[in-house]
């Protein structure tokens, strides 16, 4: 009778060579061909290979630990007519955890043939130590040391010494049923059968090494006719003096332990994260100096120790390994913390992260009176940062999708990247903790806080991380993010805001950090976001100084402080230089607004030549002078009061849907055609308008007299940092006239 019951217990070998050929549902062996930002390209043969996109995958595609090169097991889930190949993800990834493997060979004659076994290696198993005492969790399927008693034969056997009586040579003829028949007995009292890794597991506890129990036989082969009695008193003997070396082993530090591979250590700390493998669980263990990855490994893809929960304080015992260029620690033995020993490792974290988080002082790029009125807060915000970093808590930053906006989250991102580096030992770890997410405006409304939440609490339940902090850059001042800054706050999520615009009472009571020049009292109408942003990542980072040094004027279009120019040119970026790279960043915000391009961004900002900033400037100006030239030539001009106005209608002389977007072409329009010091541009839409003023305007007080004198226009002020005023489609006309009187009234 064929052994096989189910295909699915069994894995293909495919000897094929068209996609067609394959058969949906079966599990095939693949081997690994490449990452894609979408997934993984498995081969399935010569010239036949399939996605296992990342949907599919029941953790994060960066937290996969395949190399290209390696053999994985994974299902067809469907065959295109196109030939592509939908795969699915297989939780088996070895060839013990399916039932057989057979010979898919469509042409061939193998067909449905046994695939043949390479010869297994019988090298030692992993060595396990199970928790025997305090508050401690040991994997599913752990088994007692009482239970390798009867595995100790085995060692016997490959001996196989010499009997010295007729009694012996009896005892070794036995049949082989009453062994069976012995075996099972035992595994009745015990539920399961003893393996070969209870027996490694039980020499670990006794402190005996492997060539002592395999020389056993030969030197004492009377030992098996010993009372078994007294083996169970060797063994609760031996246990207790394990167990009294283990509570005396010496603690070390997590920085220590690059000098220690090879070593059995002891460590103790808070856990950080924790992620299921195709393989073993690794826990992310944080003590008072760094970070570490320690795995537990029961069988593929099974939870070891379920009952430890992020935010656990833990004693680890394991050997230190290097894997794949990695430091890890293969945990032998985990104990959970509570009582004083909990609250011992909770204030050594705690006292750390105080000394470690909190800078010195603030050091200015430049000497510049609105950011030297913020250097508490300034402080304030670069310890939440550090802190966060050391908590292994992620960190998402929120700024404007513009060349401002971009500069602000770049300095903020090249602060943090080396201390996440430096702070957790995986090679994709900046990509797990570090996050931009542009805004198309300034307002941190509902629909972008829906999305932060609905991820941080995706990634809390499916990968044990904590909650972010949030880091809003010259966006979520005004009371418009009310909002989304209390969404976040019933999640209790961390919100730092930093802003050169003047920011609402409201925002400052709501929030945990608000850096704001004019909540200091200081004049900040030369201040941008980006040159703000630049000086918090100085005192995030200060290793990165001259590296954002000539940020603060690429942030500026116009008015630049002269310390700005002078500092960037004193670190090679001449003024023409500086045109381009701001040019060059202002066309990448645009497209593809929602992603952060941050090897793009980093590139133009900071590690390429001059000749890609040149390249996407030249870009900038080709597309910006074209819509500037067919605006000029349909303004509509007239006085208002005491203002000179400049109208344009955006929907019928612009390209709506194309670079650039409306708030930077009335920005240039502005530039170029203001006179005087009362002209006042519009970009008028079909629902909205954008109104630019060479004098301050309070755009809301606009907005409340506007509305009184068209009351049915459902006026309203959508964006108070870009000048935009909604309206109803069908009073367009009235609408823009009522806002004109207003401003003009501001005169």
């Amino acid at each position: 009778m064929d052994w096989i019951t189910h295909e699915e217990d069994v894995w293909f070998e495919f000897r094929g060579n068209s996609p067609h050929q394959l058969v949906p549902g079966r599990f095939y062996r693949g081997t690994v061909d490449g990452y894609a930002d979408f997934g993984v390209f498995v081969d399935l043969a010569s010239n036949v290979t399939g996605l296992l996109h990342r949907s599919e995958l029941d953790r994060r595609l960066e937290s996969l630990e395949w190399e290209p090169g390696d053999e994985v097991f994974v299902q067809v889930k469907n065959v295109r007519d196109n030939g592509n190949i939908d795969l699915g993800w297989s939780i088996r990834q070895s060839d013990s955890e399916f039932r057989g493997a057979r010979i898919h060979d469509p042409d061939g004659d193998a067909d449905g043939q046994p695939v043949e076994k390479e010869a297994e290696s019988s090298g030692p198993a992993t060595v396990k130590t199970r928790p025997k005492t305090g508050k401690t969790t040991k994997p599913v399927g752990a088994s007692t040391s009482s239970e390798t008693v009867e595995a100790e034969p085995e060692s016997e056997q490959e001996t196989e010494p010499e009997p010295e009586s007729e009694q012996d040579a009896a005892s070794e003829s036995e049949p082989e049923q009453d062994a069976a028949s012995e075996s099972e007995s035992d595994a009745g009292d015990e539920d399961r059968a003893p393996t070969a890794g209870d027996v490694v597991d039980d020499i670990a506890v006794n402190g005996e090494s492997e060539q002592d129990v395999e020389a056993e036989p030969e030197s004492e082969p009377e030992s098996e006719s010993a009372p078994e009695q007294d083996d169970t008193d060797a063994e609760q003997e031996a246990e207790t003096e394990a167990d009294a070396d283990a509570d005396e082993a010496e603690r070390v530090t997590l920085a220590s332990i690059d000098d220690r591979v090879g070593d059995v250590i002891r460590v103790e700390g808070e856990i950080a994260s924790v992620r299921q493998t195709g393989g073993p669980t690794v826990f992310e263990l944080r003590d008072e100096t760094a970070i570490a990855d320690c795995a537990a490994f029961v069988e593929a893809g099974v939870r070891a120790y379920p009952e430890v929960e992020v935010g656990d304080y833990v004693r680890i015992d394991g050997e230190v390994e290097r894997r794949r260029g990695e430091l890890q620690i293969e945990t032998e033995e985990l104990t959970i913390l509570d009582g004083d020993e909990a609250d011992t490792v909770a204030q050594r974290l705690a006292d750390a992260l105080s000394d470690e988080a909190r800078p010195d002082a603030v050091a200015p790029l430049a000497a510049h009176e609105p950011v030297a009125a913020v250097g508490k807060s300034l402080l304030d915000a670069a310890e939440a940062i550090r802190r966060a970093v050391l908590e292994s808590r992620p960190i998402v930053v929120r700024h404007t999708a513009t060349a401002d906006g971009y500069v602000a989250g770049a300095a903020v991102e090249r602060a943090v990247l080396p201390l996440i580096r430096e702070e957790h030992p995986r090679d994709d770890a900046e990509y797990h903790y570090f996050t931009r997410r542009p805004l198309e405006e300034a307002v941190y409304g509902m629909d972008a806080a829906t999305n932060d939440v609905t991820r941080m609490l995706e990634d809390r339940d499916r990968h044990d991380e904590k909650l972010p902090l949030v880091l809003l850059l010259g966006a979520g001042s005004t009371a418009e993010s009310l909002d989304g800054l209390g969404l976040l706050g019933v999640y209790g999520s961390e919100r730092v805001v930093v802003d050169a615009a003047p920011a609402d009472d409201e925002v400052a009571e709501e929030v945990d950090v608000l850096v704001n020049p004019a909540r200091e009292g200081a004049d900040a109408r030369d201040l941008s976001v980006g040159a703000l942003a630049s000086t918090l990542s100085v005192a995030v980072n200060e290793d990165i100084r001259d590296d954002v040094s000539h940020l603060p004027a690429v942030s500026y279009w116009e008015n630049c402080p002269q310390q700005y120019l002078d500092l960037a040119e004193s670190h090679g970026f001449d003024a023409d230089r500086v045109r381009e790279l701001r040019e060059a960043v202002a066309l990448e915000a645009y497209y593809q607004s929602y992603q952060d391009k941050r090897e793009l961004i980093a590139d133009l900002l900071f590690d390429a030549d001059e000749g890609l900033a040149g390249h996407v400037s030249e870009q900038f100006r080709i597309k910006l002078e074209d819509e500037i030239e067919t605006a000029q030539a349909n303004l509509e001009r007239r006085d208002v009061g005491a203002i000179s106005v400049a109208v344009l209608d955006s929907d019928a002389y612009s390209h709506r849907f194309d670079f650039p977007p409306t708030g930077l072409l009335v920005d240039e329009l502005h530039r170029r055609t203001r006179e005087g010091d009362a002209f006042v541009t519009v970009a008028l839409g079909m629902d909205e308008l954008y109104l630019r003023s060479t004098g301050d305007l309070d755009l809301r007080a606009v907005v409340e007299s506007a509305a009184e004198k068209a009351p049915a226009a459902g006026l309203a002020a959508a964006g108070i940092r870009e000048g935009r005023i909604e309206f109803l489609t069908g009073a367009r006309d009235e609408a823009l006239e009522a806002v004109l009187d207003a401003a003009a009234e501001q005169f």
